[in-house]
């Protein structure tokens, strides 16, 4: 094989996503009538700022060879702490400050704060405990939800302040601001995956974290700081969350984490670790919604987009596997 050829067909398999991306697009347009619309692809990409957020955050501990399942219900926290003291309906304790600007960045501080505390407490466990990051985060996915119960008593929190509120409703080019917000984590972060050492390290540590280790990489401190940005990203996923729903409920965002995983594997990312984009991630949860879109206007029942869901999952990780194999002919 010639390098040339050599070269195109690693292009192909690190964006493989993005081609399955445009080809779902071009046949739904196709086949579905009224699919083909400029506000229909708004939709998609609005309709994944809330996924896409918690995606980023979930891709990093897994790069780095880790797990974290608290993601979801980290969110929910973030969610309902912002909901009780910001809300003026059910639950919520209708706090103002002045002037009334004021209440988006401490509300914002509240939800990153909230999200970065539980990361850095499994991120403890994980890396000075030496405990499994799949126990660990598995039981905050459990009590941080119950948590979100006993201090919402089941209850919810409506009439977010409309400062807040106002994020979910300005349209900066046809798309929410809650997109715009989505799309600039992404940058940011695919920046600092790919430009600065913090980034290559955590792919080096997910490739081979003994190795890394003798190389004279800090690995510990670099875990800890990817479960912290995974929890204080999950609060900003929730912080959307209550800014597009204008409060919280005790089961806000159910379901989300197995969204988010099913987008993170379809993006390419490796579940052994040290493999991965967040552009390829970003691709993933477009994908997703496009999916989730076709299926609402065929008008088809929900249940199908859970088993189409599962099975995009299941020929993600087949894929991956048969990339693996291409790649180890073409090293």
């Amino acid at each position: 094989m010639n390098p040339r050829t050599r070269q195109a067909l690693e292009f192909v398999l690190d964006n493989l996503v993005w081609f399955m991306l445009v080809f779902v697009l071009v046949v739904f347009s196709i086949f579905i009538p009224n699919y083909f619309q400029l506000g229909i692809f708004a939709n998609i990409i609005e309709a994944s700022s809330v996924l896409g957020v918690m995606s980023i955050g979930l891709a990093l501990v897994i790069i780095a060879g880790h797990m974290d399942l608290s993601v979801e219900s980290v969110a929910a926290l973030s969610a309902m702490a912002v909901g009780i003291l910001f809300c003026s309906s059910g639950i919520g304790l209708g706090i103002q400050l002045h002037p009334e600007w004021l209440m988006v960045p401490v509300s914002l501080l509240l939800a990153l704060a909230v999200g970065g505390l539980i990361g850095a407490f499994n991120g403890f466990l994980v890396v000075k405990v030496k405990m499994s990051a799949f126990i660990i985060t598995l039981a905050s996915y459990i009590w941080v939800r119950g948590l979100v119960l006993v201090i919402s008593g089941g209850r919810s929190a409506q009439d977010l302040a409309p400062a807040i509120r106002w994020f979910g409703i300005q349209r900066l080019i046809g798309l929410p601001l809650t997109a715009w917000i989505a799309i600039a984590c992404f940058v940011v972060f695919s920046l600092i995956m790919a430009k600065t050492p913090f980034g290559r390290h955590l792919v080096m540590i997910g490739g081979n974290e003994t190795a890394t280790f003798r190389a004279g990489i800090r690995v510990n401190r670099n875990l800890i700081i990817a479960f912290v940005l995974a929890g204080a990203i999950a609060g900003l996923a929730g912080w959307l969350l209550a800014i597009r729903t204008s409060g919280a409920t005790a089961n806000l965002g159910v379901g989300l984490l197995f969204n988010a995983f099913a987008a993170v594997v379809i993006g390419g990312v490796s579940l052994k670790g040290g493999v991965g984009t967040l552009p390829g991630v970003y691709a993933g949860v477009l994908l997703l919604s496009a999916i989730n879109t076709a299926i609402n206007l065929m008008g088809l029942p929900a249940n199908f987009t859970q088993v189409i869901h599962g099975l995009l999952v299941l020929a993600a990780v087949l894929l991956d596997a048969f990339k693996q194999t291409i790649r180890q002919r073409l090293a």
